[in-house]
């Protein structure tokens, strides 16, 4: 007893070996059966013959063996091996390997031992074939035939329940499985403090919507700090904000540092094909968080159920996704006390989640999330490169200004990109070109090295880009100019590149000379050709939407006067009405063709003036393929700068020239 109880620790219970057992381990005797039943099926069948051909066989004295079951009325017949060759035709030619050989049915009134003795003592003996005669009891296949329905039902009963008892639904420590009585549970992860590891100093950049953030941290921290004043703690917050710019990212750091459970799931989790299952899940998820008495939901993609409802009656029946909305309005503003429990959800499109779900009491905080300014770039640019190592010649701020319009993921996009740039370039380090190049192949693609241009289109091309850069130069509210490019990159021949001043407002007047810009390729390729070509078709798309806005949004017109036909609530996006007459979209139509003119005018203008100049930097452009701003300056001297007084009409950026400044043009 003293040599058992030897190294044991006092008070340690004796550890219990769990053996868990793989129902999928019995899929392994059916495929084991389905194998066996192909491998044996192997070579050449046996042949259906008639009685009348057996006979001739038997009298031949070629018949090794005849086989006959009494009561299914059929036989077999084995040939002997040395007489195989000769009823090859029989088998298409082919010797078969196995036996039997032959198969035959007679009738209910065939005699059996009559006929085969007949056979028999027609032949010397040497020459007889073996007989053999017997009844079948099909004890087993009616055993079989009997029992296969109930045990696959019991297969499937113990494959589908398996998880019912202790750990239903492959919580923690289940068993897994498929189960059907946990379709209504919540499918939202209680969020474990140790594998979380992002915290707020993990979020570079958004110091606004960070400091929003962190406040309802506190507020589940420290509620009485609040409510002692009378305050009400919020009931939820909404993330809104363009894909990539860190919403869910958020999410996770205040997951790190709330000291509140925190439950996550997707929009995309309560919506099932099966009636009355959102919204289970939805009181599921709430009933899990009551029972925490504080805790942290954090819904992401809310869109995917919170959609406006009824917006499109007349197109679909999806009652089942607006079940799951009403219940989750219901659960954040009902009857109950959800005291100590915040809804924190992230959305890209705020446009068309529901009103009810949007109002105050619900989500009391809307929370913007944008793109990155110059100087929250560089932090997150700090933040990606903490793991790579930088050439000498990397600079931060002129590579923050080359992504003007990137968000987050973009940015960690041009970093991976870059380093990657570096190991095809064979370098020892991530120098600043590889950023250059990296960031050049996400805005405008990979450089198509297989595109092969004539020298009449190689011509065309470089007049068509410094049409835009020389007439972007000139302006004073044109874009400063980084470089112009004729290597092809994606789906364009070309392209010029712009380092956009990142303004909130812009003036009509700066509108103007950016349409003059974008117009620059299409009026160079028209003083040179005689004609344009298809090679101004996204330049073309761009002036046009650009000079719709200047009329319809940011009421520029003086025809039309201050009025804005845009809808920035989205009510109607599915109404096929026009908020305007038929004579005043003839109005906007005329009104866009006469700015379009006059932008075309204008930049002919510059281009005529200036054509000594812009004909030096198409030339420098065919002998170089690539030029920088520098080249520019040195054939037309200092960028034309804005003079100090501005026009009084003022727009907001749009969020498509924001995002476009800089692609190709």
């Amino acid at each position: 007893m003293a040599q058992q109880n030897k190294g044991k620790k006092k008070g340690n219970k004796p550890r219990v070996k769990v053996i868990r057992i793989n129902l999928a381990w019995l899929y392994i005797p059916f495929i084991l059966l389905i194998v066996g039943m192909l491998y044996s099926n192997k070579g050449v069948p046996a042949q259906k013959i008639e009685w009348a051909q057996v006979q001739e066989i038997v009298r031949s004295g070629d018949v090794k063996e005849i086989h006959f079951v009494r009561n299914d009325f059929e036989g077999t017949v084995t040939i002997r091996p040395d007489s195989l060759g000769k009823y090859a035709e029989m088998f298409g030619g082919q010797v078969p390997s196995k036996s039997p050989h032959f198969t035959f049915m007679v009738s209910t009134k065939f005699d059996a031992e009559k006929e085969f003795g007949l056979l028999n003592e027609a032949l010397p003996e040497e020459s007889r074939a073996k007989i053999v005669m017997e009844n079948d009891s099909k004890l087993w296949s009616g055993i079989l035939e009997w029992m296969l329905f109930p045990i696959l039902l019991i297969l499937m009963w113990v494959l589908m329940f398996r998880g019912i008892g202790k750990n239903m639904g492959g919580g923690p420590g289940g068993g897994g499985g498929i189960n059907p009585f946990n379709a209504g549970k919540s499918t939202g992860k209680l969020a474990d403090k140790k594998n979380i590891k992002v915290t707020f100093k993990d979020v570079a950049g958004q110091h606004g919507a960070k400091e929003e953030v962190m406040e309802i941290v506190d507020f589940l921290r420290n509620p009485d700090k609040y409510t002692k004043l009378g305050a009400r703690i919020p009931r939820g917050a909404l993330l809104v904000g363009p894909p990539g710019t860190g919403k869910t990212l958020l999410a996770k750091a205040v997951a790190g540092e709330a000291d509140v459970p925190f439950f996550s799931i997707s929009g995309s989790d309560f919506v099932e094909m099966f009636v009355g299952v959102g919204a289970s899940r939805v009181r599921d998820l709430f009933a899990q968080a009551k029972e925490k008495g504080k805790a942290l939901i954090f819904i992401d993609e809310i869109d995917a159920v919170g959609r406006a409802r009824g917006r499109n009656a007349g197109f679909s029946g999806n009652d089942e996704r607006e079940n799951t909305l009403n219940q989750l309005l219901a659960e954040m503003d009902g009857f109950d006390s959800n005291s100590g429990i915040i809804v924190l959800a992230a959305t890209n499109r705020v446009d068309i989640l529901d009103k009810a779900l949007m109002r105050a009491g619900r989500f009391d905080r809307q929370i913007y999330v944008g793109l990155p300014e110059l100087e929250e770039r560089k932090e997150i640019f700090q933040v990606h490169l903490k793991g790579i190592s930088l050439g000498e010649d990397f600079d931060m701020d002129t590579i923050a200004k080359h992504t003007a319009g990137f968000s987050g993921a973009d940015i960690a996009n041009a970093c991976n990109e870059a380093a990657l740039a570096a190991a095809r370039h064979n370098h020892v380090k991530v120098l600043n070109s590889d950023f250059i190049e990296a960031i050049d192949r996400i805005v405008a693609g990979i450089e198509r090295k297989d595109y092969i241009l004539s020298a009449e289109e190689k011509r065309s091309i470089a007049h068509h880009e410094a049409g835009h850069a020389v007439t972007s130069w000139l302006l004073p509210h044109g874009h400063a100019l980084l470089k112009v490019t004729l290597i092809p990159r994606g789906n364009a021949l070309g392209a010029a590149w712009y380092l956009p001043d990142e303004r909130k407002l812009m003036f009509k007047s700066e509108l103007m000379d950016q349409m003059c810009s974008l117009i620059g390729g299409r009026v160079a390729e028209e003083m040179i050709n005689g004609e344009p070509s298809t090679g101004a078709q996204n330049d073309l798309e761009r002036l046009t939407k650009l000079a719709y806005g200047m009329v319809q949004t940011y009421g520029m017109s003086n025809t039309i006067g201050n009025l804005s036909y845009y809808d920035s609530t989205g009510d109607r996006a599915y109404d096929f009405n026009r908020p305007y007459s038929e004579k005043t979209a003839e109005a906007m139509d005329a009104e866009v063709k006469t700015l379009v003119a006059q932008i075309h005018d204008k930049t002919l203008k510059i281009l005529t003036d200036n054509k000594e100049g812009f004909l030096k930097v198409a030339q420098l452009l065919l002998e170089k393929e690539t030029i920088f701003a520098e080249d520019v300056e040195k054939i037309l001297g200092p960028k034309v700068k804005p003079s100090t007084q501005s026009s009084p009409e003022v727009a907001e950026a749009p969020e498509e020239d924001k995002e476009s400044d800089n692609s190709n043009e």
